[in-house]
């Protein structure tokens, strides 16, 4: 099996068992957590999993310190994100994922972008934070609300993200397409804000919690961008047609020179996985999370306001993993 490997981002986890393991793709050591871009929340989620990993690893609990006969490494590269991450762990390149919670609805049910690639073994773990979709713009662009960005030059997204799928959802809601814009860009995460920053785009579209530290960067570079509202009756739309949309609102002052809310909306992080990766697996990446929990919630500011009972719910519309059920039965969260 093919391995991603980032030497910037992996972290390496030994995880120590007292019995044999039913692997991951025939007795693979290494297992993949995919993320999203380097500057956004997916990708410090993927290693905050991993550091719990390996903090397991090492009790006296779980690790070296009983002696094991085989390990796990856990590795969290930077991706393309949301349906990127989903198509990899149904191809068996992955074993772990977070996704956007719109696009492992449409992927399990095999709507949207992933009509006829209907991935019926996906399976949740757990949610994570929540991610409002939100429009940057530059101060001089004078975009103040998604009409605003006609004649402008836009990022979309990079294609297999889940920024470019709900860009595209709500430009349908919208009944927009490419030839409101002036020019379109296919950046990934990572880059929009350079460019945005460089003044070679006008605004962006970006499904991120918050605070951000890529999003502060756009508020206080010459671009001086600020989130616009998006709200309306077709946003609207959005939010009372699928249960994985809800009202979003980033409060005045989360980012420099940001003086008014933004109204907006938005979907959950999620962790996911495939039914073929093995339940003790599953098992142990939830209980390193849930048994570390503080320490998870620490390592980002989105991650503060988790609650334990509402990410084994909100957001999850692939069935639970009978891994991560194990472990919440135990634990009395079901």
């Amino acid at each position: 099996m093919k391995k991603i490997i980032s030497t910037i981002s992996a972290i390496l986890v030994t995880l120590a068992f007292s019995s044999p393991i039913t692997s991951v793709a025939n007795s693979a050591e290494f297992f993949t957590i995919g993320t999203g871009g380097p500057t956004g929340v997916y990708f410090q989620t993927g290693n905050a999993i991993c550091k719990m990993l390996h903090k397991s690893a090492i009790s006296a609990e779980h690790g070296r310190k009983k002696g094991t006969a085989k390990g796990y490494r856990c590795t969290a590269p930077s991706t393309g994100g949301s349906n990127y991450n989903i198509g990899q762990i149904k191809d068996g390149e992955f074993q772990f994922g977070v996704a956007q919670s719109d696009w492992q609805f449409h992927a399990v049910n095999g709507s949207s972008k992933w009509e006829g690639k209907q991935f019926s073994n996906l399976r949740a773990v757990f949610s994570v934070h929540n991610e409002p979709f939100q429009i940057w713009a530059s101060k001089k662009s004078k975009i103040k609300d998604f009409k605003g960005l006609k004649g402008k030059t836009v990022n979309i997204g990079n294609p297999g993200s889940g920024q470019r799928g709900t860009m595209e959802e709500l430009m349908k809601a919208m009944g927009a397409d490419m030839s409101m814009f002036k020019a379109t860009t296919e950046l990934t995460s990572s880059e929009q804000v350079k460019a945005l920053c460089d003044g070679k785009i006008d605004a962006f579209g970006y499904s991120v919690g918050f605070p951000n530290g890529a999003m502060e960067q756009a508020a206080t570079c010459k671009a001086k961008a600020s989130p616009i509202n998006l709200t309306g009756a077709p946003v609207q739309g959005l939010i009372d047609g699928a249960d994985y949309y809800a009202k979003a609102v980033i409060p005045s002052g989360t980012y420099s020179n940001q003086k008014k809310d933004a109204t907006t909306f938005g979907v959950k992080a999620t962790v996911v996985t495939s039914a073929d990766v093995s339940e003790e697996l599953v098992y142990l990446v939830t209980k390193a999370v849930m048994e570390n929990f503080d320490d998870f919630r620490a390592q980002h500011p989105a991650f503060g306001p988790l609650e334990k009972k509402n990410m084994i719910a909100d957001g999850l519309s692939a069935p639970l993993h009978p891994g991560a059920i194990k472990y919440y039965k135990e634990a009395g969260l079901m």
